[in-house]
């Protein structure tokens, strides 16, 4: 399968060097390249990509408003966001659009033509300790504010109590392999319970799931603990 990308940078140098390395891969396309997140949504409808790399910070229309005007329309391309910083409250406000992860820009080439095809298999970049790291550091470790955390609970509550138990896992960093050692399950049970989950909560993928269940709260016991 060929991975149709489009590359959303102000930055022409950046734009160049992303065009550079990514091109090269025999299974990535660049279909086309945006200065601004103005014209993403228009240029995502005429272009069809499957990932858009999308950076943080454009002086008039910013890749987090770009994102969520992409995510929330049907068929959307997933949006990795390109990023300086590991831990920002801006890339935690992407995740929660719908990004599926984000990247440093300095982050070596190989890792970013990896990013694109893990993301293009509907698989987040975001790796158990970089999420741990994200919430904790954009947090302050506290707890969230209290509407959204009670939002939060509401949303969970929808769930039943397996599909609970494999989205806490889930928000742990799991892999299905692990949530499967852990909840006497299988493999093909853990994926089906996560569909389920991200179904019945409106969700992308598994970054939000963890988001959700942090803030409500769900994260504040024991590693083994998911009641």
């Amino acid at each position: 399968m060929t991975i149709r990308l489009l590359i959303v940078d102000d930055d022409p140098l950046v734009r160049a060097g992303l065009t550079f390395m990514l091109g090269g891969a025999d299974d990535i396309e660049i279909v086309g390249e945006a200065a601004d997140g103005s014209g993403v949504a228009q240029l995502a409808l005429e272009l069809r990509p499957d990932v858009v790399l999308m950076d943080i910070r454009m002086p008039h229309v910013d890749g987090l408003t770009a994102t969520e005007t992409l995510r929330a329309r049907p068929d959307a391309p997933e949006v990795i966001v390109l990023t300086t910083f590991h831990a920002d409250e801006q890339v935690l406000r992407a995740l929660r659009a719908g990004a599926a992860g984000f990247v440093l820009k300095d982050t070596p080439p190989a890792e970013i033509v990896a990013s694109v095809r893990r993301v293009a298999q509907g698989d987040p970049v975001l790796s158990p300790a970089v999420m741990r790291q994200l919430m904790t550091q954009v947090s302050g470790g506290a707890a969230a504010p209290r509407d959204r955390a009670a939002r939060a609970r509401e949303r969970v509550a929808l769930l039943a109590e397996r599909e609970r138990e494999v989205a806490v896992a889930v928000g742990r960093g799991h892999s299905n392999a692990e949530i499967s050692a852990r909840l006497y399950l299988s493999v093909p049970t853990v994926k089906t319970h996560v569909s389920r989950v991200l179904a019945k909560l409106g969700l992308n993928n598994r970054v939000q799931i963890a988001l959700l269940v942090h803030d409500a709260g769900l994260l504040d016991g024991p590693d083994g603990d998911v009641g």
